[in-house]
């Protein structure tokens, strides 16, 4: 298929999933999981089937499903990132910006999925789904008063700044099982779009004839993952999954927005979604589930984020669950310590918390489930992120600021509808 029949379907793609501005990073950029049940659970999912949501996190656990079984929903995603640039105290008073922090609008945003599991036979299933996965992004841009009276002193109140990135995965998972033992592999399409821009202080301009931006680019990327799983039959069950590096190439994008700031980036405008390993446990004791998950996501080896310092992340998710006649009660957390992290270079630090703070650290959740009848049910989960405050030297740019202090929180709720048949 040609690349430019192929930047139509994503773009057609990216219409019919996101209905929304942003999505926003968890761990790093990626969500804590994808599906209502995982996400009531901390986003355990290597060892613990959520039948067939479980494609991404495990696609050896879509054995678990005992004919077809189809999901449906989304999450409604509400971040409050509030950015403040301190002021250098050296700078005299008269001179000094408003010292308030900014809210992004961007804090509400809906991100769809659906997965399919089918069992063929007692050792073949096969499945297909298309979630939107991760992303990140700010919105700054309806700060023009700010910006307006901010020229006067050649400095800008986070630069109108508005960066974006979403990411959707295709996936087709096919799994083979044969006793306690269950493998699976699930080749991936993945569809990306980044778009960052802002305006550069300048006092010898006016804010209209010095912005900075490439529009937005889109690309497409291949990759897999591979699962497995053992079931010991006395509610025992552990599990292990490996994912593929997506490379990504969004043109003219990183290399436009980091030019101004005389940033040179080794691998050009490459932002490559980074391998993931992880190991996971459940134990079933009557009505009580327990699971535990370990991944490492490994951003430092990602092209993109390792020029921007990112470091890898180590993951740990604790979940359990009471089920009860036709219903279920989830809890969960989930904590996994920033990739993003203070650096020797000024202006990485700028971008990395002014356009993308994928600062989040700890979730705790709660979820449910209700059964209407044997066929159809409805998953429900609540993920709530408390505030992650970081600060990250800037002095050393020469535009009269200190440093850059970046306030994340985030609130989410999502909803899923799923049948089995």
């Amino acid at each position: 298929m040609k690349k430019s029949n192929l930047k139509l379907l994503g773009t057609g793609i990216a219409l019919s999933l996101v209905t929304s501005t942003l999505l926003h990073a968890t761990n790093g950029d990626h969500l804590i999981s994808v599906g209502a049940k995982a996400r009531g659970m901390g986003g355990v999912g290597i060892a613990l089937s959520h039948g067939a949501e479980s494609t991404l996190n495990n696609p050896a656990l879509i054995t678990k499903v005992q004919s077809t079984e189809i999901s449906f929903g989304g999450t409604v995603f509400m971040p409050d990132i509030k950015t403040q640039l301190n002021v250098n105290p050296n700078i005299p008073p008269s001179m000094l910006p408003p010292q308030n922090k900014l809210t992004s609008d961007a804090d509400m945003n809906m991100i769809p999925e659906v997965s399919l599991a089918m069992k063929i036979n007692d050792s073949f299933y096969v499945g297909i789904g298309m979630w939107g996965t991760a992303g990140m992004g700010v919105d700054y841009s309806q700060d023009a008063d700010i910006r307006n009276t901010m020229f006067t002193t050649g400095q800008l109140n986070n630069f109108n700044m508005v960066t974006n990135l979403q990411l959707m995965q295709f996936a087709v998972p096919l799994a083979y099982k044969m006793e306690g033992l269950s493998i699976a592999v699930a080749p991936i399409l993945q569809y990306g779009n980044l778009d960052i821009n802002y305006v550069m202080p300048d006092r010898n301009m006016p804010p209209n004839l010095n912005s900075v931006g490439a529009g937005l680019s889109q690309d497409f990327g291949f990759g897999y993952s591979i699962g497995a799983t053992y079931d010991f039959s006395n509610g025992l069950v552990i599990g292990a999954v490996y994912k593929s590096k997506i490379d990504m190439e969004y043109k003219n994008q990183l290399s436009t927005a980091t030019r101004p700031f005389g940033i040179v980036l080794p691998d050009g405008d490459h932002l490559e979604q980074p391998a993931e390993a992880g190991v996971g446990i459940a134990y079933t004791m009557g009505q009580h589930t327990f699971a535990f998950d370990y991944k490492q996501i490994q951003w430092s080896s990602a092209k993109g984020y390792q020029d921007f310092g990112w470091e890898d992340q180590n993951v740990y998710a604790f979940g359990y669950e009471f089920t009860q006649d036709n219903w279920a009660l989830r809890l969960g957390y989930n904590y996994a310590t920033t990739p993003v992290t203070e650096t020797l270079n000024p202006s990485i630090n700028m971008f990395n918390l002014l356009g993308f703070p994928a600062t989040e650290e700890q979730h705790y959740t709660i979820g449910g489930t209700y059964a209407f009848n044997d066929q159809i049910s409805l998953d429900a989960a609540y993920v709530y992120a408390p505030v992650s405050t970081k600060t990250f030297d800037v002095s050393a740019l020469q535009m009269g600021l200190d440093s850059v202090t970046t306030d994340h929180s985030e609130n989410s709720l999502s909803f899923q509808l799923t049948y089995k048949f």
